[in-house]
């Protein structure tokens, strides 16, 4: 299909897509038809206040007593939920937050958050998600950037907020004593005493969210999350059949995408969602799914390589039958971690590729994965993906790399400092580089601005890292590229080795090069204890440039 779509003909491919979203929301349970009434009021709450507080609304509305989350302190459910949120929008009213004010939401998962984004989402406040494993520069410069009014916080985060100045009222989300909080600053739950819990009046308009870019090479930019069609969520439940009426484990931290999306749709379906004690530890999350019999698991990629080099003694533990989906997104999974995850949650594991920016792009299935572990999969209903060669036009042949461009209606329509991502006749770049096979399956060859150019070749960092990590002797790698006199740029492989790894960093080239072209060899490889990486497994490349160390 040419990219140049007539304005008639990209008309009618919406229409098509929004019957298509409407039948896979249907056949998901997302839809009763036999409640239209439901689907209606479904629709206004989403337009009113959000999806986020639309759904636990809707929900809270049909099914009050049903179980919604459980966390260190019990379990809510959707009637407390919706209940306790509208006693603490009235709290943070009284503390002078209006509709079209931003506050900044620094916490873990757990009742607090929730709450916070609930009470936000009603007042039509905008509420920035930010990251639990900023430093305060970039804390600062987000908080700089959007304006932000007021911090709801964990205490855990109280050193952090001395980047940012005392006029800035704070609220704690969860207070432990370890952490000496100020008896002065009220909790959500002070907040809360005393207030109504009937539902407030609709606000001018929805406030939004704005989620974060994962900042591995700076501060990171905000990306509002202001369209609120309930139609989006079709994209996921497309190819991934996230159960209906059951436990959810969420791994993966609710202030980035994947979390967020994915707590809300498991909400949504009616599910009870159970957080990880607000810090990721792998035997405690089978534990989790063994105690409450979970049947679909949220995680970010490192976290499933944890849980799968636990080891065969410490897997054999815990009864997983249960598993139905493994949700993973947020950046590549190694091969092996594929293989094994497959293996050990009998062929329940669904890779989402997506961005904070592009939304949902494709999304590789058991199956898929089961004949090609390095796919990203295909896209779902509504999505079209296209690459473009440098000159930007259409590559249509197989095994051919070039720029992913992605049509995707739910994609943010531009940063908050008023940049955006490159488009191409109403297609957005991704940033990322791929190909797809003869089948029709893509893969991600890395991002644009990773390819390194040594000696005049064009390298791209993923396919030697899956290479290297491929090894039985080695959990992980990344290749970057440094500064060389001789040949512009040289690889550095920097590899994580398991306990059998002999550490040998002539054998690691040697294995590189009976198995790649000569250029795609790296000149140095050293051995770390673990890769450099921000709060949700992105590995961070640039302290792997500037290191100042030897090899072996």
């Amino acid at each position: 299909m040419s990219l140049l779509v007539p304005a008639l003909s990209r008309t009618a491919l919406k229409a098509g897509d929004l019957a298509l979203g409407v039948n896979v929301m249907l056949k998901r349970r997302l839809f009763n038809p036999l409640r239209p009434d439901h689907s209606i009021r479904a629709l206004i709450n989403v337009l009113k206040i959000g999806p986020f507080a639309g759904v636990i609304r809707l929900v809270a509305q049909t099914k009050p007593k049903a179980a919604a989350i459980v966390d260190e302190r019990g379990e809510l459910t959707f009637g407390q939920l919706d209940e306790q949120s509208n006693a603490l929008a009235r709290g943070l009213q009284a503390q002078g937050l209006r509709s079209g004010d931003v506050v900044a939401i620094l916490a873990r998962d757990h009742r607090g958050l929730v709450l916070s984004l609930l009470a936000s989402n009603k007042l039509g406040v905008r509420a920035v998600l930010m990251n639990t494993g900023f430093a305060k520069p970039q804390f600062a410069d987000v908080a700089k950037r959007e304006h932000v009014k007021a911090v709801l916080h964990d205490s855990e985060f109280i050193d952090l907020m001395s980047a940012i100045p005392t006029t800035i009222p704070r609220i704690y989300t969860w207070v432990d004593e370890d952490d000496q909080p100020d008896p002065n600053i009220a909790t959500v739950e002070m907040l809360m005493a005393r207030q109504s819990t009937a539902t407030l009046p609709s606000p001018p308009k929805p406030g939004g969210m704005i989620l974060l870019t994962s900042g591995t090479t700076g501060t990171p930019k905000g990306a509002p999350r202001d369209r609120v069609s309930p139609f989006a969520s079709a994209q996921f439940v497309d190819r991934v059949p996230l159960p209906t009426d059951g436990t959810m484990i969420m791994a993966a931290p609710v202030f980035h995408g994947t979390g967020l999306s994915q707590f809300t749709l498991g909400l949504a379906l009616g599910n009870r969602v159970v957080f990880q004690q607000r810090r990721f530890d792998p035997e405690r999350t089978l534990a989790n799914i063994e105690r409450y019999r979970a049947d679909s698991l949220v995680v970010v990629p490192t976290m499933l390589q944890r849980i799968m080099d636990l080891g065969d003694d410490v897997l054999a533990k815990y009864d997983v039958s249960a598993m139905k989906v493994v949700f993973a997104a947020g950046s590549a999974i190694p091969p092996d971690v594929v293989g094994r995850t497959l293996d050990y949650f009998n062929d329940s594991l669904y890779n989402l590729y997506g961005s904070t920016e592009c939304a949902v792009m494709t999304v590789a299935t058991p199956a898929d994965l089961r004949k090609a572990p390095t796919t990203a999969g295909k896209a779902p209903v509504g999505i079209r993906i296209a690459l473009l060669d440098q000159n930007r036009r259409r590559i249509t042949e197989p095994n051919v790399t070039g720029t992913i461009f992605v049509d995707n209606g739910f994609a943010f329509t531009g940063y908050t400092d008023g940049r955006n991502k490159e488009m191409v006749n109403g297609m957005m770049s991704s940033g990322d580089v791929g190909h797809f096979d003869a089948e029709g399956l893509l893969y991600i060859d890395g991002r644009d601005d990773d390819m390194i150019v040594s000696g005049g070749e064009n390298v791209f960092p993923l396919e030697v890292e899956n290479l290297i990590a491929g090894r039985d002797d080695i959990f992980e790698a990344a290749v970057v590229g440094v500064d060389d006199r001789d040949f512009g740029k040289r690889l550095r492989a920097v590899v994580v080795p398991g306990p059998d790894s002999a550490r040998d960093s002539q054998e690691i080239k040697d294995y590189v090069k009976d198995h790649l072209a000569r250029y795609k060899v790296p000149r140095e490889v050293i051995f770390l204890d673990e890769l450099p990486r921000n709060a949700t497994g992105k590995l961070l490349r640039k302290p792997l440039i500037e290191m100042e160390l030897h090899e072996g």
